[in-house]
């Protein structure tokens, strides 16, 4: 069900989960936002969706929203997804996996374990996603934005 972008209003409940009341009169509790392109278009086509997994409204653009309802979508998006940016390799532990990469992303430095070279995928032709032995994903939003020295180290895994 595709609803328009302005048609409903959003709240929290006290409980701190959010409320989608649509222009219809029905409230939905609990909903989430969903990204439909969380890395390529992050601010574009998100489902607000209820607890069964239904789509109960359906958001073209963020900037359509008033400030009010885009801060709730931003702050529960941001609670939802940690996706660390990287920004430089400072080095690996070996070009064999498993190996430990310490990187620098957008959230600080850190390091991780790499199980395989299947866990970094392209996801453009100059975007990668790389997939920690957690889960947890780190991106490599340009390929090319990188230092040399980073871009060397993903060559030998590429």
């Amino acid at each position: 069900m595709n609803m328009t972008t302005t048609r409903f209003e959003l709240t929290r409940n006290p409980f701190g989960r959010l409320v989608l009341k649509r222009e219809d009169g029905v409230a939905h509790e609990g909903v989430v936002p969903v990204r439909a392109f969380p890395i390529q278009a992050p601010d574009d086509g998100i489902a607000m969706v209820n607890v069964d997994g239904a789509e109960v409204a359906w958001i073209d653009r963020l900037a359509d929203l008033s400030e009010g309802a885009r801060s709730l979508i931003e702050e529960e998006l941001a609670g939802r997804e940690f996706m660390p940016e990287i920004s430089r390799i400072e080095s690996v532990t070996s070009f064999a996996t498993p190996c430990t990469w310490s990187v620098f992303t957008d959230r600080g430095q850190t390091s991780f374990v790499l199980r395989g070279e299947e866990d970094i995928r392209r996801l453009g032709s100059n975007t990668l996603l790389i997939t920690d032995s957690h889960g947890i994903q780190f991106l490599v939003r340009d390929l090319l934005a990188l230092d040399k020295h980073s871009r060397r180290i993903l060559d030998r895994f590429l």
